[in-house]
């Protein structure tokens, strides 16, 4: 089947918090440089008083295509429902509170277009907050088994499959947390390979009433996920089982004790929690 545009962005909502930023993060993919792309922008059973104001984000370009489930079944769910939806050749994630810059879209797809070898791509992306921009997160460039140790080498957001890449391989296996760590490397254990691109594309929003909301939660299936996905990749032995077991201790490490007075480029230690999903 031809595909009916070239990029479906793939958006899913549930109980926007910050109107404002759900609103930005929309009118980023609008002001888009590259013009032939759709949004499935998916309400995921959010609350009566969230309604209004998700239609109103949906009518602000005739290119985004609404749709509403009525319970609230988490990310990975609803981004499989999207793509059964989505009729692009390409497939981009976007979260609804970060913000594309206006070239991302056109740079991602002219890299797939002319890279048949790699099966998404992804970028840097700077670290937003209410105060502006606080710090950046550099991806290495082509990942290997190992870049997957500490966390996973790609920023979620801001990716943009190929479909068959994504779809062929299963999608997302149904879980609350972790579902892209997951999904990474199950397909680099397949032989599908990424590729972040080493411009600042995307702007990922991080601050501390999120960090704390997620924090002490999901550590012990962020285990799993890791165990399993390292015996997957092969890496999984007794040099690497810290590395299994690290969410177990950086969930105890006060946010402030993490990020007070740190320059702007951060450590990969430090940002490690950083790439857990967001909705």
């Amino acid at each position: 089947m031809e595909a009916e545009c070239k990029i479906s962005v793939l958006l899913s909502v549930y109980n926007p918090g910050n109107r404002q930023h759900f609103l930005q993060a929309v009118q980023s993919i609008v002001n888009q440089t590259f013009r032939d792309w759709e949004m499935i922008l998916y309400d995921d059973g959010s609350e009566e008083s969230y309604i209004a104001g998700i239609r109103e984000a949906a009518a602000a370009d005739s290119r985004i295509r609404y749709f509403r489930g009525e319970e609230n079944m988490g990310l990975a769910q609803t981004m499989n429902i999207c793509s059964g939806l989505a009729g692009g050749k390409y497939l981009a994630r976007m979260d609804a509170d970060d913000i594309s810059k206006p070239d991302r879209l056109q740079q991602m797809y002219d890299f797939l277009e002319n890279h048949p070898e790699y099966g998404w791509v992804g970028c840097n992306a700077e670290l937003i907050g209410e105060d502006g921009i606080w710090g950046s997160r550099m991806m290495p460039e082509a990942p290997e088994r190992k870049d997957f140790l500490h966390y996973s080498p790609y920023i979620h957001p801001s990716v943009l499959f190929r479909r068959e890449a994504l779809t062929v391989n299963g999608g997302y296996r149904p879980m609350r947390r972790g579902e892209d760590y997951e999904l990474f490397m199950r397909l680099h254990a397949a032989g599908v390979r990424g590729y972040n691109l080493q411009e600042f594309l995307f702007q990922y929003r991080e601050d501390a009433d999120t960090y704390r909301h997620r924090k002490y939660r999901y550590q012990i299936e962020e285990v799993r996920i890791r165990k399993e996905g390292f015996a997957r990749l092969g890496i999984l032995n007794i040099r690497t089982w810290p590395c299994v077991l690290k969410p177990l201790t950086v969930g105890l490490i006060p946010y402030r004790r993490l990020h007070v007075n740190k320059p702007r480029v951060m450590k990969e230690t430090q940002l490690e929690r950083l790439t857990e999903n967001k909705a």
